[in-house]
Formats: structure tokens, C-alpha cells, sequence
């Protein structure tokens, strides 16, 4: 049985992440089965709700306001037009509804007071509901909390030494800030990062030590592969092969047994063999919908019928935490 442990060292975990292939699969499968019904994958939508115009200098964000893309910058959405995306996605399938708005940080103005109505919204419909809105102190924290806020997403990217070549605008620690204040409202945390940045293996590795050393997991990981935007930074990386996602994947699921761990960004350029090889390798949880707040993603009629050729079903709303399961 695996234990659940913060005290992971940087070289354990680049042992794991560094295992034959087919062996870290295995392994990660194993794990997998041990907490989580394997069958079983969490379904949710990301909506851009205030998209375009950010002022920071995110070298993979088509949204940021300095680079050259084709994202037309677009004011907050009307709450109406949110909670009717919602019940869209719900019949769709989803079961976690999450809002994300470009901008730095959360400021307390009115457009914040429209994103609280939104989340109460949300959470009224037997939804999951999740935000992403950029750094919170804790009071903001608190307010999304009692607007029924389920889960907050602020991602670390990359490893600390790695973070500086991709973001100057923020620094590390204010994104550790931000996860501590969301962790202090009782809020769900999700928390991952981007491979395909041109960053080495030690700094996915750096940044996975990270997650797994804080004081709790994030009860959900997202693992994004990089979709290069023409215009901004990184617009010409390599697309990241399945391998380096499969190593990700199952270091994450076996470093963080409870988390959900989620096939995010890039899935689009998966073909069903690759992403069954993800779900193998501990991945429970993806987005769907055409879009990724900018960037394309999967259908649901394509995951529809995905999940019938691997006879995977959604994941229940408001599932209790992970269980030990003892499935092998």
C-alpha cells in the first residue's frame, strides 16, 4: 500500500520519474487502483469568462495583453450568459464548472461582485464549481469560499528555476501565496504546471517536488502539455511527445496518490490510443468543450465517444476524497 507523504526528496522522486517506462505505468496503475475507481474519470468545462487584455507576460498566453495574437480582448460576461454555459455543460456531461478571467490578480470591484453571483449561481445547479482568476489574498479567498466556491486553480508552471525565464511579472512565492490563502478558506486547491516550455527535466521534476511537499497535495493536478500560440514567446516549441506526458502523469499519480490528476492542455493533439495510455497511467480527470478558455480542446461529442470505446464513466459531483480502495 502507498503512503501519502509530504516529505518527498527531489531525488526520489526523479528515480520514479526516471523508471523504464513500461515499469512507471505499471506502477502508476497499481497506485491508481488503490485510491480511485479506475473506470471512473472527472468531466469538467473551462470557460473564459473576461478573456484578452492580461498585463502580465505569461511567454505561453495567447491572452497577455503584449503579444501579438489573435485573441480579441473581451470585457466580463454577463452573469446570465455564464450560468447558461453552465446548464449547457451540465447536460453535456460535465460535473465541475470552471470560470477563468484574465487578469493578475483579483481586484474588489464590481466586476468581482458579478463573479460571486456567478459562483452562487453555479453552485445552486449540483455543480462543482472552480475559478481561476489570478492571485487572492485571503479575505477574497473567504468571500469566493462562502459564494460556494468548491476549487480554486492557480497553477506553479514550472520549477522555481525554471520560472523566471517564462514569467517576470510575479514571482514564485506570490503563487505559493495565493495556494496558502485558498488553502486557508477551505477551498479545494488545484495546482499543476505546463511541460513544453523548454524547460529540462529537473524543473518538471522541481516543480512536481513542489506539489508534493506542501503541508497538503492540491486535491487536483492538472498536466498541461504546451499548445504553441503564434505570436507570443513559445510559439515555436516542439509538440511534446506522449512519453514525456506518460512520465508526468505517473509520477504525479504516485507521488500524490489522492489527487486527481488531470489530462489538460494538448489533448487535442492526442490521438484515443495515447490518451487510454494516460488514463492507464493514473490520469482521471480531463476538460472538455471545444475550448480551453483560448486554445482548442476535444469536443464533447468526441469525448462522448471516447469514453464508450474505453468504457470509462464521469466522475460524480462531490465525490468524497479519494478512498483507499484496495482495487488489484
Amino acid at each position: 500500500m502507498t503512503t501519502i507523504r509530504n516529505n518527498w526528496t527531489r531525488e526520489e522522486i526523479a528515480d520514479i520519474y526516471n523508471k523504464p517506462v513500461l515499469s512507471l505505468i505499471y506502477e502508476a496503475a497499481t497506485v491508481h487502483r488503490q485510491y480511485h475507481d479506475a473506470g471512473e474519470v472527472q468531466v469538467c468545462t473551462l470557460l473564459s469568462v473576461k478573456t484578452g487584455g492580461c498585463p502580465e507576460d505569461c511567454a505561453y498566453c495567447p491572452q497577455a495583453a503584449r503579444y501579438h495574437t489573435q485573441v480579441k480582448v473581451e470585457k466580463l460576461m454577463e452573469v446570465s450568459e455564464v450560468l447558461q454555459k453552465a446548464v449547457e455543460a451540465k447536460e453535456a456531461g460535465s460535473t465541475r464548472f470552471c470560470m477563468g478571467a484574465a487578469w493578475r490578480e483579483v481586484r474588489d470591484n464590481r466586476d468581482f461582485d458579478k463573479v460571486l453571483e456567478m459562483v452562487k449561481g453555479v453552485s445552486t445547479m449540483g455543480m462543482e464549481v472552480c475559478c481561476t482568476l489570478g492571485m487572492l489574498s485571503p479575505e477574497q479567498a473567504q468571500k469566493l469560499k462562502d459564494a460556494g466556491l468548491y476549487a480554486y486553480n492557480h497553477n506553479l508552471d514550472t520549477s522555481e528555476e525554471f520560472y523566471s525565464d517564462i514569467i517576470t511579472t510575479r514571482t514564485y512565492d506570490d503563487r505559493l501565496d495565493t495556494l496558502e490563502s485558498v488553502r486557508k478558506a477551505k477551498i479545494s486547491v488545484c495546482s499543476g504546471g505546463i511541460i513544453g516550455m523548454g524547460e529540462l527535466e529537473e524543473d518538471r521534476i522541481g516543480m512536481l517536488h513542489v506539489l508534493a511537499t506542501l503541508p497538503e497535495h492540491p486535491e487536483s493536478v492538472p498536466v498541461n502539455a504546451l499548445v504553441p500560440v503564434e505570436g507570443t514567446p513559445l510559439e515555436d516549441q516542439p509538440k511534446v511527445s506522449v512519453w514525456e506526458m506518460l512520465r508526468m502523469i505517473a509520477t504525479a499519480r504516485i507521488i500524490m496518490p489522492k489527487a486527481m490528476v488531470r489530462l489538460s492542455a494538448g489533448r487535442v493533439r492526442m490521438n484515443l490510443e495515447e490518451q487510454a495510455l494516460c488514463f492507464l497511467a493514473g490520469a482521471n480527470s480531463i476538460f472538455a468543450g471545444d475550448k480551453l478558455l483560448t486554445t482548442p480542446n476535444p469536443g464533447y461529442i468526441k469525448d462522448q465517444e471516447m469514453f464508450q470505446q474505453l468504457q470509462l464513466k464521469p466522475r460524480q459531483a462531490f465525490k468524497k476524497e479519494a478512498q483507499t480502495l484496495n482495487i488489484l
